[in-house]
């Protein structure tokens, strides 16, 4: 018998002064049993970071035909493809075919580094692509969030997230790796 997903709820108040967005969303995130509370509170972060009211929490494991997040048209056409962690050249090539935009957020240094530096020659041809790390010691509080009801606010200013609950305060800076070239 599969174990079943476990159900997380989230109101997530959004402040964002960069892009001038202010909104609140509830959310239901189904985390997989072979997803840890700090792949899900960073797919947390990252909906906080795009947040929008067509943004959708794609699924607690990526598919081959899924990523962690998407925003899609009216007509269906994905505009924004989100994967977190550290998606192969193939996942990533077939990503920008199908998107507008594809971001890919990794953390985790040990992994993330090595993987960065075996394919950055390969992703810089993608004129749709942005690569960002968030460091590890930034995000570490992260996963002491994680409870099945969450009360959270992110506030984005300046390039900087915070993410707040009623016990603590976490802020991120990520470090963009890689941006598409403006034409």
């Amino acid at each position: 018998m599969a174990i079943k997903s476990t159900i997380f709820k989230a109101d997530l108040q959004v402040t964002d002064t960069d892009r001038d967005y202010y909104d609140s969303h509830k959310l239901t995130i189904a985390r997989h049993p072979s997803e840890t509370d700090e792949r899900m509170m960073v797919r947390l972060l990252v909906f906080g970071i795009h947040a929008d009211p067509a943004l959708e929490l794609a699924g607690a494991i990526s598919t081959e035909e899924t990523p962690a997040l998407w925003r899609k048209s009216l007509s269906g056409e994905i505009i924004d493809w989100i994967d977190i962690g550290q998606p192969d050249e193939k996942r990533i090539r077939k990503a920008c075919a199908r998107a507008r935009h594809v971001f890919i957020y990794a953390y985790g240094l040990a992994r993330a580094k090595p993987w960065w530096q075996s394919i950055k020659k390969d992703l810089a041809r993608f004129d749709n692509l942005t690569v960002i790390f968030l460091p590890d010691e930034q995000i570490k509080t992260l996963p002491l969030m994680a409870e099945r009801t969450m009360q959270l606010l992110c506030t984005i200013q300046d390039g900087e997230i915070v993410l707040i609950d009623s016990n603590r305060e976490t802020a991120v800076k990520p470090e963009l790796w890689l941006q598409p070239v403006k034409q």
